[in-house]
């Protein structure tokens, strides 16, 4: 039950080092652009509106997962620290499903919010408020992190024969409870729950609500206003082709994908979208563009002042 647990995923790769200099770029590249994210969100007054709520949530959680995984990712595998104390490994296993669920749910926020803005344009500012969008957030928290205290709890009932070698990157909840010793049922009924309740139905809703926008801007737009309304998706589809595509392609393929290129496919599915959801919102939403414009306008302003005055 108290084994320590060994993690294999990424041993035996051929030319792992340069994926380690990767993912600390990848991490590196998270963490500033996250944190300009939310630093511009809070310092815009324009920019605090039921949508940036969720915008500012995925940063969060994009930060928060990155520096759950890849600095512990690296000093396992770059630094030959593989084995991880029991109580660590189920920590690690939390905190890294936490944020990959809410990374699925808050794409869900992010669509409500075109759908309605799309579909209900006149009626937006009422069907999706500061207060919705808060309680929309802070539920699917709420449902994330219980869901995880559950499946963790299932997994300290388990008990292991010897030291375990889990073959993933992180600690894995499938690998960690098929390699128990004793009844695993409650624990195999969550792993398969999993995906359903956090992949599967995220991404039907999400394709369902593309769906009638589709079929709105089809009936009552002209082409014109049709692809100015859908220019607003395109960052949002951009962080969904990004986020579930990989994932797509891994539970369709499932043992057809050579297990090495699944690990390195599951790991890049961790580091690539919480490294280019800044990047694409930075880039394609034009309220986050002009917003960061004029901050670095207003400090380069206050420098040449503060100049000005120290020459005088």
């Amino acid at each position: 039950k108290g084994t320590t647990k060994d993690l294999s995923g990424l041993n035996g790769i051929p030319n792992i080092r340069y994926y380690y200099v990767f993912l600390l770029f990848a991490y590196i590249i998270s963490v500033l652009g996250n944190t300009i994210v939310m630093a511009v969100i809070c310092l815009d007054r324009n920019l605090r509106t039921p949508k940036y709520v969720a915008v500012f949530n995925l940063a969060f959680v994009d930060l928060f997962g990155s520096s759950a995984l890849v600095p512990k990712a690296i000093d396992i595998f770059l630094f030959n620290h593989p084995s991880i104390p029991y109580s660590e490994c189920l920590t690690f296993l939390f905190f890294c499903y936490t944020c990959l669920s809410m990374q699925s749910f808050n794409l869900v926020a992010l669509a409500y919010d075109r759908l309605v803005a799309i579909i209900f344009p006149l009626h937006y500012k009422v069907k999706v408020t500061h207060r919705f969008m808060f309680s929309l957030i802070v539920s699917f928290w709420v449902f994330v992190i219980l869901g995880n205290f559950i499946a963790v709890g299932l997994i300290t009932r388990l008990s292991f024969c010897e030291s375990v070698v889990i073959n993933s990157y992180f600690c894995d909840h499938g690998q960690i409870y098929r390699l128990a010793c004793n009844d695993n049922t409650p624990s195999s009924i969550i792993g398969l729950m999993f995906p359903v309740v956090n992949f599967w139905l995220p991404l039907v809703f999400i394709l369902l609500s593309y769906l009638c926008i589709g079929c709105t801007l089809a009936k009552v737009a002209t082409i014109q206003q049709g692809l100015r309304a859908f220019k607003t998706c395109i960052g949002h589809l951009s962080l969904v082709a990004i986020y579930f595509i990989p994932l797509l392609m891994i539970f369709t393929l499932k043992e057809k994908i050579d297990p090495d290129v699944r690990i390195i496919n599951l790991s890049l599915t961790s580091v690539i979208p919480p490294m280019l959801n800044p990047i694409i919102y930075v880039l394609q939403t034009q309220e986050i563009k002009e917003s960061v414009k004029k901050l670095l306008k207003i400090r380069w302003k206050s420098k040449k002042t503060i100049r000005k005055k120290i020459i005088m």
